[in-house]
């Protein structure tokens, strides 16, 4: 790839995707797509055998079968076993939006069979992160028999040593330890005894994916059995607006099999079937056809207030129920639990700041005073500002921080936590490779920063450390037309390990900007022959880039940016979402 701007107004590197003319002109004629669409395809890895697939997402075609993956039949059969039996059946859930989707999708799942399940979430601050043992014994007391952990479980030795007398499955993918809790049965793509290729294709689902498998499989199992002939089977495809809504807000790449569930979970979301989520929109103010977007900062935040500042249930209650009037209630309390986790969020981010030095490979902040519940969302500003693995710890009255972390690409930081855990320098935690959470002590906090330091250092060694910006070419803001856009849509939903396509436009001026709720900057840009876009990017205000924008049109700018067009309120505009600029020349001549 071609380096052409070292050193951008954001700090990053700019580099031209490459492509093979001959690979362009294959798809081109087999598949009767435009020279653009076929370029881009290429500069993406694919070639005839995967451009279809990807072009047309199908899960017909492209479920697997979900015992490929250890410990499903076994979970199956068990679950499958409990319904018709009539068996007491407990799910315990994760606080997250993807805890709530996994727990709300089984919900739903046995709500259809006419089937009960106790649910459970528990408290972030008073209980912490996945089962324990209290919660569990007062379970097996009410002699529930069969316990269901989604989205967490794969650590928790010490609580499910409590659960021995129920049959506990665990549904989960963050990373686990080389020894194994106990459970019936624990799936999890990313096991360490898994075979390398599951763990290749599957590893990167969120546990709402997994839950989604493990439902065709109970699902299966159950026709087999003859359940059906007494009971209506379920639509299983009407659950994928829950399993795009937690893929998406876990932040997993959208590839692959997550890919397929995003893009027909979406088309599944516009329905509008689910009362919580249609609920959820509407106060969101979500009028269009949702996108990524939509769900990671709109939906998603919204969802993850309640466990985060508020109550933890309230996520997966909305997601699960079907009166409208508790959702509407429910609705509301998450909208002002979230009011208040943004008043909390930038106070922290404020202090946090401060702290941080940009000196060091790693930044490691903490306060006695922060939330617990906003930790993780200070480190993921705090990774995105300076692009460095970041741990934000909170202290309670008993000395014990709790941390989360947030990492870049490169840099494990779930097997990271485990391998601190087992030196010592951690009470526990778990995560994968971009998110984290962890325990400590104020005495193990100085060894814990040492050796997280220490092992950036070493993964970084001999890599280029400034972020790097790969390139789809260049683009003049009079070649946007709805023709080529909708072309680039065809490789949407766009988000991690899918990103939307980015150009750069030479020589823009600014002709005019406004500040959106005082953090965005959306501007008028042209390029010399008239022609005028609009653009917006989120978050510029108080950055370099940011004071490039709205210093107007006095020189003109190299911009990098992602073009789109926005649906909103019957109307369709172009609009560019500008993620870099530079006023230094590039260091290649323009080749088109």
């Amino acid at each position: 790839m071609t380096e052409v701007c070292p050193a951008s107004l954001a700090s990053n590197r700019w580099q031209l995707r490459t492509y093979e003319e001959r690979a362009l002109q294959t798809l081109m004629q087999k598949l009767g797509v435009s020279s653009t669409l076929s370029r881009l395809l290429v500069m993406r890895g694919h070639d005839l055998a995967s451009a279809t697939p990807f072009l047309k997402p199908s899960l017909r075609h492209h479920l697997p079968d979900p015992y490929v993956l250890k410990d499903m039949e076994r979970a199956v059969m068990r679950l499958a076993q409990a319904i018709q039996h009539k068996e007491k059946i407990l799910i315990w859930g994760d606080y997250d939006v993807d805890g709530a989707t996994s727990s709300a999708l089984l919900c739903r799942f046995l709500k259809a069979l006419d089937v009960s399940a106790a649910l459970y979430i528990p408290d972030r601050i008073k209980e912490g992160y996945g089962p324990n043992a209290a919660g569990i014994e007062k379970f097996k007391a009410k002699g529930y028999q069969v316990m269901i952990t989604v989205d967490c479980g794969t650590t928790s030795f010490e609580a499910l040593t409590a659960a021995e007398g129920m049959d506990v499955i665990i549904l989960d993918h963050h990373a686990p330890e080389a020894k194994l809790p106990p459970a019936y049965a624990i799936v999890n793509p990313n096991r360490l005894d898994e075979r390398p290729e599951i763990t290749q294709t599957l590893g990167h689902l969120a546990a709402v994916g997994v839950t989604f498998l493990f439902v065709v499989g109970v699902n299966r199992a159950l026709r087999e059995a003859g359940f059906y002939t007494t009971t209506k089977e379920p639509d299983l495809l009407a659950l994928l607006d829950l399993v795009a809504l937690g893929t998406v807000c876990d932040v997993m790449p959208l590839t692959g099999l997550n890919r397929i569930f995003v893009t027909q979970g979406l088309k599944i979301m516009a329905k509008r079937r689910n009362v919580g989520l249609r609920v959820l929109g509407d106060q969101a103010g979500l009028q269009e056809m949702p996108t990524p977007y939509h769900l990671g900062f709109m939906i998603g935040p919204r969802i993850n207030a309640g466990g985060r500042v508020g109550e933890a249930f309230l996520g997966a209650r909305l997601l699960s129920t079907e009166n409208v009037s508790e959702a509407t209630q429910i609705a509301q309390a998450l909208d002002q639990y979230n009011q208040e986790r943004k008043i909390l969020e930038s106070d922290a981010l404020a202090q946090a700041l401060i702290q941080a030095n940009p000196a060091e490979p790693a930044l490691v902040v903490d306060h006695e005073c922060w939330h617990e519940g906003i930790i993780g969302i200070v480190a993921g500003r705090l990774k995105e500002k300076h692009h460095k693995p970041t741990a934000v710890i909170a202290w309670n009255d008993h000395g014990i921080g709790k941390g989360s972390a947030r990492s870049i690409p490169g840099f494990d930081f779930g097997k990271c936590i485990h391998k601190a855990h087992h030196l010592g320098y951690l009470l526990g935690g778990g995560g994968h490779a971009m998110a984290a959470g962890f325990s400590l002590t104020r005495e193990q906090l100085p060894h814990f920063t040492t050796f997280l330091k220490e092992e950036v250092t070493r993964a970084q060694e001999g890599t280029h450390t400034t972020p790097l910006l790969l390139c789809d070419g260049y683009l003049d803001l009079s070649a946007l037309t709805p023709a080529l856009l909708q072309e680039i849509e065809g490789l949407a939903p766009f988000g991690m390990g899918n990103p939307a396509p980015r150009f750069i436009f030479s020589d823009v001026m600014v002709q005019s900007y406004r500040l959106i709720q005082d953090q965005h900057i959306r501007c008028r840009l042209s390029q010399g022959n008239g022609m005028t876009v609009e653009g917006i990017g989120f978050r510029l205000k108080g950055t370099p880039l940011g004071d490039a924008l709205m210093e107007g049109n006095r020189r003109p700018l190299h911009l990098l940016a992602s073009p789109k067009l926005d649906r909103w309120g019957g109307k369709t505009t172009l609009t560019l979402t500008i993620e870099d600029a530079s006023f230094a020349p590039l260091t290649l001549p323009r080749t088109g």
